[in-house]
């Protein structure tokens, strides 16, 4: 199997830096005969490092979702408002279990003490260096609602509390449609009955 031995960066040109970064790189790769390919050019998006968390309510069987605007679901046939997950970006210094939990009181109200983690992965590795650690939490969501989010940020999240089942329909039928969210209710829906030790 190969490894990142097995890439060569030739050249790396910034072309923008904001928000996020991109770099038009040029790379060669070993193929699977043995021999190396033909220097190639890519795009590559700098997205940073992310970090979500499921808050679950056991008790109740309930999750937190929260519904903010997403200007990349601009396109989408229902509306770019999206129902999602807690998450953030990686601040640098932190750890994705802190991200989480500061996530969750900025965005839910949510005093979380602990958390475990899921799993990882590449958002969309054929152009972004995105990943995401996902994290479950047990909380209590009896008396979570509101608007939240830091206004300095242009953040503007309404939380809402959903009976885990009817969650995980929405996900069937395509209500939900992100990935983020989709990847934990469904590993929510493959190991609720387990226990879960959170």
């Amino acid at each position: 199997m190969y490894d990142k031995n097995d890439v060569e960066i030739v050249a790396s040109e910034p072309l923008y830096k904001g928000f996020f970064k991109c770099n038009k790189l040029t790379i060669r790769h070993k193929l699977f005969s043995g021999e190396w390919n033909q220097p190639i050019q890519r795009e590559c998006f700098e997205r940073g490092k992310a970090a979500a968390l499921l808050a679950y309510d056991k008790k109740l069987d309930t999750v937190v979702l929260v519904e903010q605007f997403r200007l990349g679901a601009m396109d989408s046939p229902r509306s770019p408002w999206l129902l999602e997950l807690i998450a953030g970006m990686i601040d640098e210094g932190q750890t994705a279990k802190q991200t989480v939990l500061r996530e969750a009181y900025e965005e839910a109200g949510l005093a979380v003490d602990d958390c475990q983690f899921m799993l990882s992965y590449y958002v969309s590795p054929g152009g972004s260096t995105e990943t995401v650690d996902l994290f479950i939490a047990n909380v209590d969501s009896s008396n979570v609602q509101g608007v939240f989010g830091l206004a300095d940020e242009g953040e503007d999240i309404r939380v809402h509390v959903v009976a885990r089942e009817e969650a995980y329909q929405w996900v069937t039928s395509g209500k939900i449609d992100n990935a983020i969210t989709i990847i934990g209710l469904q590993w929510l829906q493959l190991n609720y009955k387990d226990g879960l030790n959170i």
